[in-house]
């Protein structure tokens, strides 16, 4: 069971501004914080032990966690501090 809180805030504690930034100002961004946080809910609810699942299906859940940060990643280094994607 893992313990380790996996916001985006706590994953990227460098860009937490960005972050705030781009939810707002960029609607791919915000729909891919959204689903990363509805997905990292689902996991913390089975580790938690309030719901039960398959080996299986959580690590499809770590899975597709870890690819929506890749992604989130990826956009915050290419991004300037006013949300403005670099080319």
């Amino acid at each position: 069971m893992s313990h380790i809180h996996h916001k985006l805030t706590s994953q990227f504690p460098e860009h937490k501004e960005k972050i705030k930034i781009l939810k707002k100002k960029d609607p791919h961004f915000a729909k891919l914080a959204k689903r990363y946080s509805r997905n990292n809910r689902k996991i913390q609810a089975y580790e938690g032990g309030v719901k039960s699942t398959s080996d299986f299906h959580m690590e499809e859940l770590k899975k597709k966690r870890l690819f929506l940060l890749d992604i989130i990643n990826h956009i915050l280094v290419n991004t300037d501090d006013k949300g403005n994607q670099d080319l």
